[in-house]
């Protein structure tokens, strides 16, 4: 079902309206990925990296303090990449059935 051209026009300086007072949030629904999505994932696959080599080190030197640190930092990393792929999800747009 196709708009009208006053419900197209309607949207439109909406759209401009959103564009002048929120550029971020604009910008955001325009690309359809929240903020820092790119930063959280390269962030959180790093943490995860190096945990786990942090793990790694700690087994060869022995020194447990350093497992369970790396430990803790690659279960924070995903816990991080986990938590930015649900909130993606949530803010996707989802169909409530037929419209009346």
């Amino acid at each position: 079902m196709s708009l009208s051209d006053e419900e197209r026009r309607s949207l439109e300086e909406l759209e401009r309206d959103l564009a002048s007072t929120d550029p971020d949030l604009a910008y955001e629904l325009k690309s359809g990925r929240p903020r820092g999505a790119v930063a959280r994932t390269v962030l959180g696959s790093l943490a995860v990296v190096a945990g786990f080599v942090m793990v790694i080190a700690g087994i060869i030197t022995q020194l447990v303090f350093l497992g369970v640190v790396g430990f803790l930092l690659a279960s924070g990393g995903a816990y991080w990449l986990v938590a930015g792929t649900s909130l993606r999800r949530r803010t996707k747009p989802h169909d409530d059935g037929p419209a009346p």
